[in-house]
């Protein structure tokens, strides 16, 4: 059965622009870079695979490669964002230190489970710095949320009902 995650991985536009990010600003150790000039199919590329690796061991990878084209564009919360979890103090440090490097900033958002912060990585991807408040574990809970039954609720409100 699934153990955890391994890695997820996403474009780049550059390596060493997403390393700096990654490793310099949030602290996330590279742990391997694999220059593929071979697809496993035999198809010749161009490619630099990148590993980031958070305290858990797993990682966030990124792919730079110009064999073909994709469309990088500065992704809206709802289309895709990256939260990684961070202790309640270092919101307010992050926060800070994202300012004064001059990024794009958000936060601190009350989600109530847990409080967020959000920066813009250098392709565009959202990046949410969150904390977990007291009760988070609860709020997580399907047995104490509801979370089939709100599904369930979406779901016949679209006309269709979830199985």
């Amino acid at each position: 059965m699934i153990k955890g995650l391994h890695h997820n991985a996403y474009r780049c536009r550059d390596s060493e622009e997403t390393r700096a990010f990654y490793e310099d600003f949030l602290g996330l150790r590279l742990v391997n870079a694999l220059d593929l000039s071979e697809t496993k199919t035999g198809r010749p590329t161009h490619t630099l695979h990148t590993f980031y690796q958070l305290d858990d061991g797993s990682c966030l990878a990124f792919f730079e490669t110009d064999d073909f084209p994709f469309e990088f564009k500065p992704q809206h919360d709802y289309d895709l964002h990256i939260a990684l979890e961070v202790a309640p103090e270092s919101l307010r440090t992050m926060l800070q230190k994202g300012r004064e490097a001059g990024m794009e900033v958000r936060g601190p958002s009350d989600h109530g489970m847990i409080d967020s912060i959000y920066f813009r990585d250098p392709n565009g991807y959202v990046i949410e710095l969150c904390a977990k408040r007291p009760g988070h574990d609860a709020a997580m809970n399907p047995a104490l949320n509801g979370a089939r039954a709100t599904l369930q609720r979406w779901s016949a409100a679209k006309g269709r009902q979830a199985a």
